[in-house]
């Protein structure tokens, strides 16, 4: 998913970020008429004001403390204060690399007490030969040093294009070293307001300035090289894709951009026809399609770029509660810009038994001394899947992975453990890994025929009844084949993480109950916390039918003449779920007026037994 190294570094300044002011309290407070409600994206009305005796709540969040209304409690949502920690530590070390080149040592909170591991953000030769220079000027006697709360002359730019209270950019100030300025827009006056305050409230206001205006309009401004930013995050409510032209452009060279889409449902298959017309790439329900948002996410930032000459080089990139993140640096170059064809793909996955197969839009190789760019060969696959039968689809994708109950379900056996599937794997000489998006994912290099040939291996020794199975069915064709190499099951050391084997966890904790995507805020703080909370409740398991009872259900089908007891052949008798003896007109009206299953006409007594208005 990324061309940088593991982040090993993520924990510790996450941790060190965390010691701060880990936990999050509010606590209600009478606060002067100030400011009114701010919307979470900055889009709301300018002109609407709150009455004077409106009072506000304080957050407490990291090292930030931020005061809003209190009668619109859907503008801070507890559930992103994991975005933000991540994002100030991301930021951080980002810092560490970008100042090391210019021969400044960033000095973070509490990171004395933990051993130091940094990775290496740098993709190209000439960054890596500047951070060695940078290393040497940082060991003299006296290196330069940036610390929290300070103002570096040559530090980072940052811009938040989309800030509302203005809470992340105030921890970025607080938490995060080597800054020259923080710039928190937002294009409704109230959340500039409500901005100052909290600017003031913390005294950072020499390194926040606060800004009204369209994020678009704010970046487009500042394209040109002297006057772009080292850091943009946005963090719509939604998508972003109306700001990403804009970011790329106004991003400095090897800038990083940090990314927030909060509309999971488009990109994860829902509707595939907007999420073509916002990120282009069509979307398809997919077991993988947490993994697929990112990299649908991290093409369209790539072809944005592309069309100035920049191409994006990702860092990180997650999946987390309704929402992913990515975090990417925007360089300069044709030759990789030319290159970037040759990492996308379309991805022909079959909707029988999931296999996927990729056919890359360009590739390239070197002729002469030169490095050739053409279209790729295709297509990878035959109209029907070589596997189960099925028909593929297109899918404008790269590698995602396999589920443990996806492969069992398809040919219709018991489930391997995910240590014996990953065992197989090893065995067989492939690679493999878990994903962060499933808990019970499988991503292999190995292709498609050797996963299904170990599956087949793992049927042999629990067996399915091939008389249940329908010959057109995935199943049948599946396991109709003969395995191709022998999967030995052995559970092997290496096939267990150590990172599983310690019980890291890798999913947060719930922080409180119906959490999730909060609604969008509305000026005037119409939406109190209660309310959303009982909308919250009524809104759950909205589609599921609650479970009929044994003894309603009973009575329901004795409405319903037995056919078996009319034709002569019912020995049930009483025990029969079915009624024995002709309905009445009234009973037979009335199982028709509500639409039960099993009264069509011909369950109905003829004639000779009930006559009336409704009964033919």
């Amino acid at each position: 998913m990324s061309r940088t190294r593991i982040v090993p570094w993520l924990s510790l300044t996450l941790r060190s970020t965390l010691n701060l002011c880990r936990a999050p309290f509010v606590e209600g407070q009478p606060q002067g008429p100030r400011s009114a409600a701010a919307m979470e994206n900055g889009t709301g009305s300018c002109g609407e004001e709150r009455p004077p005796e409106a009072q506000q709540t304080t957050v407490t969040e990291g090292a930030a403390k931020i005061a809003f209304p209190s009668a619109n409690e859907v503008f801070y949502n507890p559930v992103q204060e994991f975005n933000r920690d991540l994002t100030c530590a991301v930021i951080t070390e980002f810092a560490r690399i970008q100042l090391r080149a210019k021969g400044i040592q960033i000095k973070v909170p509490g990171e004395k007490d933990v051993q130091k591991v940094v990775v290496d953000l740098s993709e190209r030769e000439e960054d890596k030969a500047e951070l060695k220079e940078g290393a040497s000027l940082a060991s003299g006697d006296q290196p330069r040093t940036a610390a929290v709360g300070e103002i570096c002359e040559e530090g980072l730019q940052v811009l938040e294009g989309l800030a509302a209270s203005g809470l992340r950019s105030i921890r970025f100030a607080l938490e995060v070293p080597g800054l020259r300025s923080v710039v928190a827009n937002d294009a409704s006056a109230q959340a500039v307001d409500l901005m100052r305050h909290n600017v003031q409230l913390n005294s950072v206001a020499h390194l926040v300035q606060p800004s009204q205006a369209d994020a678009r309009l704010l970046m487009y401004q500042h394209q040109r090289v002297s006057e772009r930013f080292d850091v943009i995050d946005l963090d719509p409510y939604g998508s972003p894709a109306p700001f990403l032209d804009a970011a790329v452009q106004a991003v400095s060279e090897g800038g990083l951009l940090c990314i927030t889409c909060t509309d999971m449902a488009v990109l994860a298959g829902n509707s595939g026809e907007t999420c073509y017309s916002k990120y282009g790439a069509m979307a398809l329900k997919s077991r993988a399609c947490h993994e697929m948002a990112l990299r649908i996410v991290l093409h369209s930032l790539d072809l944005r770029a592309n069309c100035y000459q920049r191409f994006v080089v990702p860092l990180l990139s997650i999946s987390a509660d309704f929402y992913v993140r990515v975090f990417v640096r925007v360089f300069t170059g044709q030759a990789k810009v030319k290159a970037s064809a040759s990492k996308q793909a379309l991805v022909f996955q079959c909707v029988g038994c999931g296999t996927f197969h990729l056919q890359r839009l360009g590739k390239s190789g070197a002729s002469g001394g030169r490095v050739k760019f053409s279209a790729a060969c295709g297509p990878p696959v035959a109209p029907e899947c070589e596997h189960c039968g099925q028909r593929h689809q297109e899918l404008p994708d790269v590698p995602l992975y396999y589920t443990l109950d996806q492969l069992s379900s398809t040919i219709h056996c018991s489930t391997p453990s995910l240590l014996q599937l990953r065992s197989a794997l090893l065995h067989a000489g492939f690679q493999v890994s878990l994903s962060h998006a499933c808990k019970n994912a499988v991503k292999t290099d190995a292709p498609s025929s050797a996963v299904w040939d170990i599956m087949r291996c793992w049927e042999k020794g629990c067996p399915v009844k091939r008389e249940r199975l329908s010959e057109a069915s995935p199943a049948f064709r599946i396991l109709s084949t003969e395995p191709g190499l022998q999967a030995n099951f052995t559970i092997r050391d290496d096939a267990n993480p150590s990172s599983r084997q310690r019980g890291l966890k890798r999913f947060q904790t719930n922080p409180q109950a119906n959490w999730g995507p909060r609604p969008r805020a509305r000026p005037g703080g119409k939406a109190s916390g209660q309310t959303v909370e009982e909308r919250c409740r009524l809104l759950q398991n909205k589609r599921k039918e609650p479970a009929e009872d044994p003894a309603q259900r009973a009575a329901r089908l004795k409405t319903f003449p037995c056919k078996k007891f009319k034709e002569g052949t019912c020995q049930r008798g009483d025990q029969c779920c079915y009624s024995h003896s002709p309905p009445t007109l009234e009973v037979v009206a009335e199982a028709a007026s509500t639409g039960c299953p099993g009264t069509p006409c011909q369950n109905l007594p003829g004639p000779e037994a009930a006559t009336g208005p409704g009964v033919d």
